[in-house]
């Protein structure tokens, strides 16, 4: 279920053993990148790293990061040169164990199978916090779904709810519109755009981060609840930069109270936290450089200015000042899976697997969720392996 680019490789490797298969797409090929991403969007990975089993950018710019049509025109070349099996238009409405199998109900009807991957995607729905319905009916509320660029928000300033790559990214582009932007800070993972030379995501690769499976991770639930890191497809978007830029920096939006917005003041402790994380993963990098003897390829070690606490952390904002006119939730996004009436969800609605695999219910996987198998399961070119193993388990499910 699903022809983005997770659902694409599953069927690569069922076409490779000749298994038969549906691909079933509810909308149009790399429906999500369609039709649920802003317009000035890019990968946060760079060109060279984006891949598919069998597949990969072949530009002349492997440098560069795509854009939203970019990425559409890859998955839906990949989809045609593959001949994947997909029916687009089919709007799966209920998912049932039948036969020793499922049976899968569209508008078009009901098909049966032995075997099923979920590959509907991570970010179906938009995570916002329940305190939303406390905010004043004066104020346009919007998720990285519904928003596009600047000029569609109405007049004021704007509320960015989130410091994930999402969050500054919104922050940064809304600012460069001349609206003034306050940007609520939580929990984020800190990363520059590149090091010592080398885009930061080559180092996670060279170094084996985010190869790291995940039967090998200590707090696998955390690792897989972690926000996505502050990059962008260009410069190294940090903190910094944007209170540099004039982004008011606040605390975690901890409560909506007669009609004002509460702050957490832990901006310090948070900002520490991120910092200290991010060393630790470079002086990483640097100790692999040394052990294998390449640390001449590269530039010397680099480290960064602590992310600076402003000197008066906003605590309040009163959102009938008419100060703030739009508040984005950039609050991360949740899998929809209610049209699975099979018991193999956790109490948050996630669906509970082991490396894709749903032991409670033979036959049924997973696949493009957050570290699913490794580190990298929700990046593009992190599918393959991922796609090959499910579909290898999948293989011996059947006696193939």
């Amino acid at each position: 279920m699903g022809a983005g680019h997770a659902g694409l490789a599953a069927g690569h490797f069922l076409s490779e053993r000749s298994i038969d298969h549906v691909v079933l797409e509810r909308g149009r090929v790399a429906n999500s990148w369609r039709r649920e991403r802003w317009d000035s969007l890019r990968l946060l990975t760079p060109n060279w790293q984006t891949r598919l089993p069998g597949a990969h950018y072949a530009g002349p710019d492997p440098d560069g990061y795509m854009t939203r049509d970019d990425v559409v025109a890859f998955i839906d070349g990949y989809a045609a040169a593959s001949r994947s099996p997909v029916r687009t238009g089919t709007e799966v409405t209920s998912v049932r164990t039948a036969d020793g199998g499922y049976h899968v109900t569209t508008g078009d009807g009901v098909i049966a199978c032995h075997t099923l991957v979920l590959a509907s995607g991570a970010c179906n729905l938009p995570s916002v916090p329940a305190l939303r319905e406390a905010v004043p009916a004066s104020i346009e509320q919007l998720t990285p779904f519904d928003y596009r660029d600047p000029a569609r928000l109405p007049d004021g300033g704007v509320l960015v709810v989130g410091a994930s790559a999402t969050g500054v990214q919104l922050a940064a582009e809304i600012h460069r519109s001349g609206r003034p932007v306050t940007l609520a800070v939580g929990e984020h993972v800190r990363l520059p755009r590149t090091y010592r030379g080398r885009d930061v995501l080559w180092w996670m690769d060279a170094t084996g981060v985010w190869a790291q499976r995940h039967d090998e991770i200590d707090d696998l639930e955390r690792a897989r609840r972690l926000p996505s890191p502050q990059l962008t497809g260009g410069a190294t978007l940090d903190l910094n930069t944007l209170a540099a830029a004039g982004v008011t920096l606040a605390g975690r939006l901890a409560a909506i109270r007669d009609g004002h917005a509460l702050f957490s003041g832990g901006l310090r402790n948070v900002f520490a936290l991120a910092d200290l994380k991010m060393t630790r993963l470079l002086d990483a990098f640097d100790t692999w450089a040394q052990a294998t003897g390449r640390d001449g390829e590269f530039a010397p070690p680099e480290r960064y200015e602590p992310t600076a606490v402003p000197a008066s952390s906003r605590l309040r904002l009163d959102l009938g000042s008419g100060e703030i006119g739009t508040i984005v939730w950039a609050t991360g996004f949740r899998p929809d899976y209610r049209w699975l009436h099979v018991p193999v969800l956790d109490a948050k609605g996630l669906l509970r697997h082991d490396g894709g695999v749903v032991t409670a219910s033979p036959g049924l996987y997973g696949l493009g969720l957050p570290v699913l198998r490794r580190r990298r399961s929700t990046y593009i070119h992190g599918i393959e392996d991922d796609a090959r193993e499910v579909i290898g388990h999948l293989a011996a499910h059947l006696g193939l």
